[in-house]
């Protein structure tokens, strides 16, 4: 795909999970397949969601996406994924400024990603994307189950 393709920035679709879920697979990202990346789940985010979760097309074929989420404060970015053959071409910064101006319009003015260790491109993409190193944090969790 040449740099210079049009890339269309549009809100997720509930029948867009299977190409959703190719992309992720594509591109290496973990997956949640009997929990919280089930397409019931990912259909229920979306009804919270509808116009923060964000597909790329290209020719009619997804190629990335974002899902961005909010606590009505705060803005983050989550499951940023671009197929492999088509980065180094602005679909990942194209989502997430789309993703920040819905959280604009909402009036939040902080954006947030948490990022695996050890993933130096995705640290390195959020730097040159504006987004500063917030930490030492720690960051803890707790699951109900191991798919969530």
């Amino acid at each position: 795909m040449a740099r210079d393709v049009k890339i269309n920035i549009r809100a997720l679709r509930p029948e867009d999970y299977a190409a959703v879920h190719a992309v992720w697979e594509a591109a290496g990202l973990s997956i949640r397949p009997q929990g919280r990346d089930t397409e019931a789940a990912v259909r229920e985010q979306l009804r919270h969601f509808p116009d923060t979760y964000l597909v790329a097309e290209h020719e009619g074929r997804i190629v990335g996406m974002v899902f961005g989420t909010h606590d009505v404060r705060k803005g983050w970015i989550n499951r940023l994924a671009v197929h492999p053959d088509c980065r180094r071409r602005g679909v990942a910064r194209r989502l997430i400024e789309a993703c920040e101006r819905a959280f604009d319009a909402r009036g939040i003015a902080i954006f947030a990603a948490l990022i695996e260790g050890g993933n130096e491109e995705s640290e390195e993409f959020f730097r040159q994307a504006g987004y500063e190193e917030f930490g030492p944090i720690a960051y803890y969790r707790k699951r109900r189950h191991t798919d969530v």
